[in-house]
């Protein structure tokens, strides 16, 4: 059994955001294997949303991006998975708009739903799948190792995309729904071979 999680923020306000790409991969993702009328059903008691195909569980926790550990851990604990089981799909601002890095284990990279989920899992062997989002104007500049003042970081992540960035944003989708299938159908090193 896989659980495929995708991270993000509940609600319209966060909709489209660059937070919310997780859930927009898992969204595609969900189409995908399933059919067109694969519907998302809310669990409450794990405070998130969960489509399931087979033994693939799809989930959309509904905690904010700080506290997603604690929904994942009990995903976790529910369908008695084990921590390299577990597939998370995130933001990375570190990454150019479009780029994907497949990861099996590491630290957080500052990402707070990372953070959470390595805290509440009191493990960081789960795989990632770590999606470029850019780093806005600020990339322009020479200043791509700079540390980033917490609040801008926020502001931008918490940002939608541009309409110039509709095509990256687009092919990321894409790719990274991609990525995640033949994960699924070939193994892990087969989509860290192909996309990384």
């Amino acid at each position: 059994m896989t659980l495929i999680v995708g991270l993000g923020n509940p609600g319209d306000k966060f909709a489209q955001t660059r937070h919310n790409i997780g859930f927009m991969v898992v969204d595609k993702l969900a189409r995908e294997l399933g059919s067109v009328n694969l519907a998302w059903k809310e669990d409450d008691k794990h405070k998130a949303l969960i489509a399931r195909v087979g033994d693939v569980i799809l989930a959309k926790p509904l905690t904010f991006m700080n506290n997603v550990g604690l929904s994942v851990a009990g995903l976790v604990a529910y369908y008695k998975v084990s921590a390299p089981e577990v597939w998370v799909i995130h933001d990375d601002i570190d990454l150019p708009i479009g780029k994907i890095r497949i990861r099996h284990k590491g630290g957080s990279a500052g990402h707070h739903g990372v953070d959470s989920i390595m805290k509440e899992l009191k493990s960081d062997q789960f795989i990632r799948f770590r999606l470029g989002v850019g780093r806005g104007m600020e990339s322009t500049r020479q200043t791509m190792d700079k540390n980033w003042h917490h609040r801008s970081v926020i502001s931008f992540v918490l940002s939608r995309f541009t309409q110039s960035e509709a095509g990256n944003l687009k092919h990321l989708i894409k790719n990274s729904t991609e990525a995640v299938r033949i994960a699924l159908t070939e193994g892990i090193d087969k989509a860290m071979n192909r996309f990384n």
